[in-house]
């Protein structure tokens, strides 16, 4: 209720206002916007009541009305503007500031989650609603919350992180035959990506990035020159069997695998592993990704060598502590072997560079095996 002189102003909804102890007739503007009010008499047959209704003009209190929700509407579309200005100026922070494109991207894409979802990004306790209501698991969490805390410190808010740790699980190691089942199962791009992260342990975003320069046909190497978060670039062999390939690919660009973002070989990749899947029914090649490869080569090569350097320097990695969680220590004393014989050292030469390891020499051949 409203004073307005010696009335009292009772609100009964949009076009409906209630003078109470009012004389008749009244009919007067009131309000800062000039409402034109029109007395009117509730019930003409009660001598004694002084109640009176009087009608507002409708159209001028719908333009109100408008123009209020449009300010508001207005008001919440700077706020996000603002939002997105901060967040670009922290992306032009951490590029200055040396960071990989994949890690700017990636902060970026977490505070968009943020703010598609509502969350206040100046309100670190409504943000650690959103991130507690999310479906995704514990390291989906401890992701957003990571982006999140890179965007307070950048905007000087306190922000105590959540204790979101994931636990770490023994990665599944396929066997090699079933590794080389999606390779010849796949198209002939996908197959080819597939055999260069299976003989060099790349990461899938350091393979997107490699260029045909990179290559070194003759003495099938690999140079790793783009090496993705943080690792060392790097010279890897390679098979005959990738450079055969490889030299099948078309050259449209700079790009050995033509510049395609990863996520969209590995949608490709996951559309051909489910039909194959479905076709050799064997529901473990479900489990096999592009990084599931890295983890392979990484055990292979310890389990061959038992040297955790060689597999670090393998792996571009700057601290062995980073390596130790890619080299599993997997019993594989039970697994079969595809044996070989070799009568000449070219026979021995090809055996090797496919894989082969020398077991040794009977009846003057020498003896090779290779595990399934």
């Amino acid at each position: 209720m409203h004073n307005l002189g010696d009335l009292n102003l009772v609100n009964l909804g949009i076009g409906e206002i209630c003078f109470k102890d009012s004389p008749l007739p009244v009919s007067k503007d009131i309000g800062s916007h000039d409402f034109p009010i029109v007395g009117k008499t509730i019930n003409n047959f009660l001598p004694n009541n002084r109640e009176h209704r009087v009608c507002v003009n409708k159209k001028k209190m719908k333009n109100l009305v408008a123009t209020a929700q449009t300010k508001q509407r207005d008001a919440g579309a700077t706020r996000k503007s603002d939002i997105r200005g901060k967040i670009f100026e922290l992306a032009w922070k951490l590029k200055r500031d040396g960071r990989s494109e994949e890690t700017v991207k990636s902060y970026v894409s977490r505070l968009n989650w943020l703010t598609k979802r509502g969350a206040q990004l100046m309100d670190p306790e409504d943000v650690k609603k959103v991130i507690a209501c999310a479906k995704g698991g514990v390291s989906h969490k401890r992701n957003i919350s990571l982006g999140y805390k890179c965007f307070a410190a950048f905007m000087g808010i306190q922000y105590e992180q959540p204790n979101y740790k994931p636990e770490r699980k023994i990665p599944f190691i396929p066997l090699e035959s079933e590794i080389d089942a999606l390779i010849a199962g796949c198209g002939p791009k996908t197959a080819t990506l597939l055999q260069l992260l299976k003989d060099t342990g790349m990461r899938i975003g350091e393979a997107a990035k490699l260029r045909w320069t990179d290559l070194d046909v003759e003495h099938h190497v690999v140079n790793v020159n783009a090496p993705g978060k943080g690792s060392n670039a790097r010279s890897l062999k390679t098979s005959r069997q990738l450079v055969a390939l490889l030299n099948k690919l078309p050259k449209k660009n700079q790009y050995v695998f033509g510049g395609v973002h990863p996520r969209s070989s590995s949608v490709t990749f996951s559309r051909q592993r489910r039909k194959l899947a479905a076709k050799l029914e064997n529901p473990r090649l479900m489990q096999i990704h592009f990084h599931t490869l890295r983890h392979w080569k990484a055990t292979m090569e310890y389990q061959k060598t038992k040297n955790i350097l060689y597999v670090k320097q393998l792996l571009g990695h700057k601290s062995i502590e980073n390596t130790l969680l890619y080299t599993q220590l997997v019993n594989f004393e039970s697994n079969e072997y595809h044996p070989a014989v070799a009568k000449t050292v070219d026979e021995a030469k090809n055996l090797i560079e496919a894989g082969f390891e020398y077991v040794c020499h009977h009846n003057d051949v020498m003896l090779f095996r290779k595990r399934k």
